[in-house]
């Protein structure tokens, strides 16, 4: 889009400007001119109204992000983590990396918990029943 609408306005200033020229006399380059500040202007208001759709695009997604719930119980020698995460039990999938608790799931499900102490920690059992992801981490 951002090559359409300035090809789509040289392509009205072109045609205006062959228009405007068989005339006799100043005034149709007059017209010619405030056509043309007329499409400069609306050009730059398109542009501004589609990034700020992109923008809010990006916000409902980061929104959709931070609105997810889930309960973390720690105890001293193990925590459970519980959530409610899309998908068929095939296309859940539960890692334990580096301080992050990485769940994936159906519908590009994505999301990356931090845990304290998970370095000295692993997955011990992990359930998926009707939409409920349960994970038990245990030390190692």
């Amino acid at each position: 889009m951002d090559f359409i609408v300035p090809l789509l306005a040289l392509l009205f200033v072109g045609i205006m400007f062959v228009l405007f020229s068989r005339s006799q006399g100043g005034i149709g380059f007059l017209f010619l001119a405030g056509a043309s500040g007329l499409m400069i202007y609306w050009i730059r208001e398109v542009r501004i109204m589609a990034r700020s759709e992109e923008q809010r695009l990006m916000m409902s997604r980061e929104s959709e992000q931070k609105d997810w719930v889930y309960d973390l119980i720690k105890n001293n020698e193990e925590m459970v983590f519980v959530a409610e995460v899309p998908g068929p039990e095939d296309q859940i999938n539960v890692r334990l990396t580096e301080g992050l608790l990485r769940i994936k799931g159906g519908q590009n499900f994505t999301r990356d918990v931090p845990l304290e102490h998970s370095n000295e920690m692993g997955i011990s059992d992990y359930k998926y029943r009707n939409g409920v992801l349960t994970v038990k981490i245990q030390k190692v």
